[in-house]
């Protein structure tokens, strides 16, 4: 299977740079892979579509700020986006400067708050924040939320709050769990009066959720790793539904990963640390009915989900139909709900 497979054409004005000016005003494109059929809706009109005893599955991961600019001793400019926190005083960290960086070079954040180079590992650097401040205190003073590159704008003030879910949680990811910035409170509350129950899981999107896959065949590829949590809670509530003949309604692709990752055993049980899981054509399903998710970037792991959940067949006419509409592209885009394909369930 090749990466090529998974490649598309998008003109660029589609790519959605900003979000619209209510979250739920999106629209939605229904992809039934079973009745193989394609339906342009909006998304409010998910209400009609979700069913009492349903579970609708949330990632309630919160974006950090974190992305910080920096200044070597000799005056040159860095740009960091931190991967992860190690501690209060220590992250991983994905630095852009003009020259190589030496292990125990030291430079300024904001000119007074010394940061000192500890660690490399592949493309990461273990930085030290030498400094009685946590890093996250620092974070909130001055660092910057990381917008998506394909976005090619700096952010504003509106991004910290448009950038999170509603339900934005446990701070940790670099990037949001977009199909759940549709979501807004009153359309949660209506969906829990249905008689849809709700759960929250835990993945703190990594940065190598934007990288395309660069080598030629898919099997070659090395999946980033993610920090995730399903409490023994969301187990009891995903087995509930399923006794009560409800479907598990998976919001984004960082939900059907934690879902998946925690029922590799056959059944689903509680899982804390982190997954690899990469998913494509070929793998069969075991927790996960239905998928919300936005539109994917070209030969992309997420592209290659999506095609794995409902086909590759089916969802390369969903595509070619988005463009040809004028769907609007990406993280701040908008959606699609798909069923699961008959060929990808778990039977065993």
């Amino acid at each position: 299977m090749k990466v090529s497979d998974f490649d598309f054409e998008l003109p660029n004005e589609l790519i959605a740079r900003y979000p619209l000016t209510q979250r739920t005003q999106s629209r939605l494109l229904l992809v039934d892979s079973g009745l193989d059929s394609i339906i342009h809706s909006t998304f409010e009109n998910l209400l009609s579509i979700l069913k009492p005893n349903d579970l609708l599955v949330l990632n309630d991961t919160r974006v950090m700020p974190a992305r910080l600019y920096g200044v070597k001793s000799t005056g040159g400019q860095l740009e960091l986006l931190i991967e992860r926190l190690v501690d209060d005083h220590q992250a991983w960290v994905h630095i852009k400067a003009n020259k190589s960086i030496k292990i125990g070079a030291i430079f300024y954040i904001e000119n007074n708050v010394a940061v000192l180079v500890v660690e490399r590992k592949d493309n990461l650097f273990l930085l030290s924040f030498q400094t009685n401040q946590p890093v996250f205190e620092l974070l909130k003073k001055y660092g910057h939320i990381p917008l998506p590159p394909y976005m090619k704008r700096q952010d504003e003030l509106s991004d910290r709050e448009r950038y999170q879910t509603v339900y934005a949680k446990k701070e940790g990811a670099i990037a949001a769990p977009t199909a759940g910035l549709h979501f807004d409170s009153a359309m949660l509350e209506r969906i829990k009066h249905q008689g849809v129950e709700i759960a929250y899981v835990t993945l703190h999107v990594g940065s190598g959720t934007f990288q395309p896959v660069k080598v030629n065949s898919i099997l070659e590829h090395d999946m980033h790793a993610e920090y995730m949590e399903v409490s023994q809670q969301v187990c009891d509530q995903v087995n509930a539904a399923r006794d009560q003949g409800g479907r598990i309604v998976a919001v984004g692709t960082t939900s059907v990963r934690c879902l998946e990752t925690a029922s590799t055993q056959g059944s689903i049980a509680p899982y804390s640390g982190e997954t690899k899981l990469f998913i494509y054509p070929g793998y069969h399903f075991q927790s996960t009915d239905l998928l919300l998710t936005n539109f994917h970037l070209p030969k992309s792991t997420l592209l290659m989900l999506v095609s794995a959940f409902s086909g590759s067949n089916i969802i390369k006419k969903a595509y070619e139909s988005a463009v040809l509409e004028k769907y609007r592209f990406f993280s701040y885009g908008d959606a699609m709900l798909l069923s699961r394909h008959p060929t990808s369930i778990n039977t065993s």
